[in-house]
């Protein structure tokens, strides 16, 4: 497959998961963190908000590949 090819399929899978991980984070801030004090609320906000990165952080790597050369 093409880098091309991989960027794009990479684009819609991140935008997928994107908007199943953000309800998702939603709906735990706003059902768990809220009762916390404010301080382990924005240490809990600051893990949420970089916590997609990291399963996605293959995925990146992958659509970044170089293109293998056509020997």
């Amino acid at each position: 497959m093409r880098r091309r090819t991989r960027s794009f399929v990479g684009a819609i899978v991140m935008i997928a998961f994107v908007l199943i991980y953000a309800p998702l984070a939603m709906a735990l801030a706003d059902s768990r963190i809220a009762q916390t004090p404010p301080v382990v609320q924005s240490v809990l906000y600051a893990i949420l908000g970089l916590a997609w990165i990291f399963p996605l952080m293959p995925l990146i790597r992958w659509m970044e590949r170089p293109d293998r050369d056509p020997a």
